[in-house]
């Protein structure tokens, strides 16, 4: 894993993410892309595994919908391509004749 890669991941994941775990994740899946989507999928799985919501009455209340939502959006534009990572194939021609193509969904009406 580079640099650039490196620092990709830490600006998706948070300056917190340990960089050992990032770089055995990277080794055995071997782009970022994945290991963004595997790394938010556990962080999304470890919130929905707790309540969303906790309320004392007068003293303190806590919602997580909000974080759940976002970590399921960020998880769908990563899975998308929305959001270019620095090892993704650039699509331009190797001489062999194939390309890349992405496809996305349209819009429901």
């Amino acid at each position: 894993m580079d640099t650039a890669v490196q620092a990709w991941l830490l600006a998706q994941l948070g300056a917190a993410t340990d960089l050992a775990d990032l770089e055995t994740r990277y080794a055995r899946l071997g782009s970022a892309r994945a290991v963004a989507i595997e790394v938010l999928t556990g962080r999304l799985a470890d919130l929905l595994a707790q309540p969303t919501t906790i309320n004392v009455t007068g003293i303190v209340g806590l919602g997580f919908s909000e974080n759940i939502k976002a970590l399921e959006r960020k998880i769908s534009a990563l899975r998308d391509g929305d959001i270019p990572a620095p090892d993704d194939p650039d699509g331009s021609d190797d001489g062999t004749g194939i390309g890349w193509i992405v496809l996305k969904a349209r819009p429901r009406r």
